[in-house]
């Protein structure tokens, strides 16, 4: 089987590439290392750099002819989708419509798609499920949705599989603590770098953080399960950022506190996926704790900063 992995050189893209390759999988990336580091690229795959909005994409497609996509490729970064919407959609969107042109071209059989929590918006109830009202709140929810319906369409007119990924806060190696980042890979950098973290609002605001370890296997699965399916891909449990917070000072043996800050346009207070759907689906369960998942990210973390 021969895949192609959009935004393979990026946090989680990577880690599908490794957890692909382990699996006997032939493997081309495809990414534009905007965001993205060469470093991540495994030496395995044949590697193009490459603008998923951009019309070589197609030629890419014609000369690797893949089995499967996976699309990673995004932007990722709420804040920066509220200051710059246009080109939140001109990679979203029109990145993820060129993807499909280029599948439906070169009869790509499957297309297993990474879209986000972001997509329900303020929960009207907890743990979120798949059938929860869709209200996005960024132009990025917003953007992650749309290519849902597209996906849909190009299914039904050109029978393309299709599976939507739909992940809750993805942490662990290779996240980058820079810009948005995720917030553990922030306080970790913090931690290590002896600065405080910054919390925004009043840190009671929960989250569902997954090991992305456990995503990329989610999407092994999904790449000869779940046709059609919309799955939420997350732990089914929350932690507050106030005590995600006590757990890395302890795991780092750290004396800082916290830099309480003032909350964020567009940041929910309180969200948690439902993940049945996704363990009926792929016969997937996530396997890492949060404890070992912060474990790992921080021991990277240790490694990077040598």
């Amino acid at each position: 089987m021969k895949v192609v992995v959009t935004g393979g050189a990026g946090f989680i893209g990577s880690h599908i590439v490794d957890t692909l390759l382990e699996s006997g999988i032939q493997v081309a990336v495809v990414d534009d290392l905007s965001t993205g580091r060469f470093e991540n690229i495994n030496p395995a795959v044949d590697f193009y750099h490459v603008k998923v909005e951009d019309a070589e994409l197609g030629e890419v497609m014609a000369k690797v002819k893949p089995d499967a996509v996976i699309h990673q490729a995004a932007q990722i970064d709420v804040q920066r989708s509220l200051q710059e919407p246009l080109a939140d959609a001109r990679i979203n969107i029109l990145g993820a419509v060129n993807l499909l042109e280029a599948c439906h071209r070169n009869r790509v059989g499957k297309v297993v798609y990474a879209s986000s929590a972001a997509v329900y918006g303020s929960p009207a109830y907890l743990p979120v499920d798949e059938d929860h009202v869709i209200e996005p709140q960024s132009p990025y929810g917003a953007s992650k949705h749309t290519v849902e319906h597209y996906l849909k369409i190009y299914s039904e007119l050109y029978g393309i599989k299709t599976t939507v990924l739909r992940y809750s806060n993805v942490c662990g190696p290779r996240q980058d603590a820079s810009g948005e980042g995720g917030v553990v890979a922030i306080f970790a950098d913090r931690f290590l770098n002896g600065k405080r973290p910054k919390i925004f609002g009043d840190g009671e605001q929960t989250r569902d953080f997954i090991y992305v370890g456990d995503v990329a296997a989610a999407n092994l699965a999904a790449l000869s399960q779940g046709h059609g399916k919309i799955l939420n891909v997350s732990t089914g449990t929350r932690i507050s950022v106030n005590n995600l917070f006590k757990m890395m000072k302890e795991l780092t043996d750290s004396p800082l506190e916290p830099e309480y800050c003032p909350p964020r346009p567009g940041d929910i207070a309180h969200s948690y996926l439902a993940n049945n759907r996704a363990r009926q689906v792929l016969n997937w369960a996530p396997r890492v704790s949060l404890e070992a998942g912060l474990r790992r990210t921080l021991e990277y973390c240790r490694m990077k900063n040598q």
